[in-house]
């Protein structure tokens, strides 16, 4: 990928789904309840998520994980 080309400011449900590893339906049921934000575009509606959203949506996941260990609220039946 060369400097000029412009980069991918937004991402699909399913790009989003493939970079969490998680299936298409739990991405949907983040955005309708606002965990992670996203806008919708065109007649249809489709979602659309920022990479910088996808990135906080991260960022904040990792906080509330660390804030379940220190408490230790993070046990064993959330392990995989």
């Amino acid at each position: 990928m060369t400097d000029d080309l412009p980069k991918r400011r937004f991402l699909t449900v399913e790009q989003v789904a493939e970079d969490l590893n998680v299936g298409v339906p739990l991405v949907r049921a983040l955005l309708k309840s606002g965990e992670l934000r996203g806008i919708q575009v065109g007649g249809r509606g489709a979602w659309r998520i920022g990479i910088q959203d996808l990135e906080d949506y991260i960022s904040h996941a990792y906080a509330k994980t660390a804030r379940l260990v220190e408490t230790g609220e993070f046990g064993s039946e959330h392990e995989a």
